[in-house]
């Protein structure tokens, strides 16, 4: 059953910073939510986890209102914070009883993230000593010790190192395997394209576009041409009438306005006998819509 947001509204004062949003996540798997600063995802977050009190509206999981006691979630915010001078262990065994864990289930899980998140040699340590990598890591097992049906990560990359981002992409991976349901929010696009099969954009607290990403894409016209030749081939691009977004030792990025420029570009090299390592037609990618949906309002 998943969950349902229907019809959701929040103001502060008299500003209202969530207008009317609706989705659902009906399967495990990343849903995106996505939108500037100050667009109402984390209210929105928020109240899906119970911490606000929405205006009006409907939020269920699993049939049930939104209360703590039917929603076992796990959270990750976009706020970091650990406690500083206690053991990485002895706060991670605190959560976890917070969360009505057995002390022994705490430890074996504990374990094995730790050792899978490769912090295990920090579990005796604070987290003042640690790297912020590494205290996000400590943070992001705490919001996944207990093994939530749902888990909200804000900003789940931010400071990480491109091995350690690949490293939490593998245990994402990993959770949505297990059935997780997983709301994403992020300014890093890629990521949320890499992950989410589902979206939703918030701009000032309405929704300006959501669905299947794919979809979504399926109804843009291709935009870009990635390139690769073993010569420089500039002036062939210009013969064809179009611009060169980005070029660096013969690989181009060109935009065009649909697949017949790159058609009619294919059929220019080939008349010069040019040999072409990579030819790709693109469609506008996620970071490109959402600069479209956000600009128009």
């Amino acid at each position: 059953m998943g969950l349902i947001v229907k019809n959701v509204e929040k103001s502060f004062s008299t500003k209202k910073v969530v207008d009317n949003i609706n989705f659902e996540i009906q399967k495990p798997g990343v849903y995106g939510l996505l939108g500037t600063n100050g667009a109402g995802k984390t209210t929105t977050i928020r109240m899906i986890l119970g911490i606000l009190k929405k205006d009006s509206g409907e939020i269920t999981w699993n049939g049930k209102e939104v209360q703590r006691k039917h929603v076992n979630f796990g959270y990750l915010p976009e706020e970091r914070g650990v406690y500083p001078k206690t053991k990485v262990h002895d706060q991670l065994m605190y959560f976890a009883k917070l969360k009505g864990m057995k002390k022994e289930t705490a430890e074996e899980r504990m374990q094995y993230w730790a050792k899978r998140l490769e912090i295990e040699q920090y579990l005796q340590m604070t987290p003042e000593k640690l790297s912020k990598g590494n205290q996000q890591k400590v943070q992001f097992i705490t919001a996944i010790l207990h093994d939530p049906e749902l888990l909200v990560l804000d900003e789940p990359f931010s400071g990480l190192d491109p091995v350690n981002t690949e490293l939490l992409k593998n245990v994402i991976l990993e959770l949505i395997k297990k059935g997780t349901y997983i709301i994403m929010s992020s300014h890093q696009m890629h990521s949320i394209e890499e992950f989410a099969s589902d979206v939703l954009i918030l701009n000032k607290g309405k929704t300006v576009l959501q669905g299947n990403l794919k979809e979504i894409k399926e109804q843009y016209a291709a935009n870009r041409l990635a390139l690769n030749t073993t010569e420089n081939v500039d002036n062939l691009i210009k013969q064809a009438n179009l611009e060169i977004y980005n070029s660096k030792n013969n690989e181009y990025m060109i935009n065009i306005s649909g697949e017949e420029d790159g058609y009619r570009l294919f059929d220019l090299l080939a008349q010069n006998h040019i040999k072409v390592e990579k030819f790709e037609i693109m469609k506008p990618s996620l970071h490109d819509i959402f600069i479209e949906k956000v600009g128009e309002e």
